[in-house]
């Protein structure tokens, strides 16, 4: 969703949000899940073996707080068409990191703000995007 989202921005196409945009996601950075994976790569088997860590920020934010501020990354000037809510669609996701934190030491470095920013300045690249 999100590169869809910067991609129609940034060429200034209107994007859709399905719903009425208040179903909200914890969406992180790929730096965070590299660095998740990298201090699961060190830490002790008996911390880690057989077990599943959630990675992400653990924090919540709507489409329509993501959407404003993509028009502040795109300067994107227009609104964002509404569609119909889609069927089956999680209305709410957030992810508890609190065994990442507790036997990795996670912690995550870039949160959603920053990450969005950067995710901009990479589709901004015309060679990054080639074909998109």
């Amino acid at each position: 969703m999100l590169a869809k989202f910067i991609t129609q921005m940034l060429r200034a196409q209107q994007p859709t949000i399905f719903g009425d945009g208040e179903q909200s996601r914890d969406f992180t950075y790929i730096d965070n899940a590299v660095e998740a994976n990298l201090v699961a790569c060190k830490a002790a088997a008996a911390q880690v073996a057989g077990k599943v860590f959630n990675v992400a920020t653990g924090r919540r934010v709507t489409l329509n707080e993501t959407f404003q501020l993509l028009q502040q990354l795109t300067s994107y000037s227009g609104a964002p068409a509404y569609g119909a809510e889609r069927g089956g669609d999680i209305k709410h996701s957030l992810a508890d990191i609190s065994l990442a934190e507790q036997h990795l030491g996670y912690k995550p470095k870039v949160n959603f703000e920053d990450g969005l920013r950067r995710t901009v300045d990479w589709y901004r690249n015309p060679s990054n995007v080639a074909g998109a």
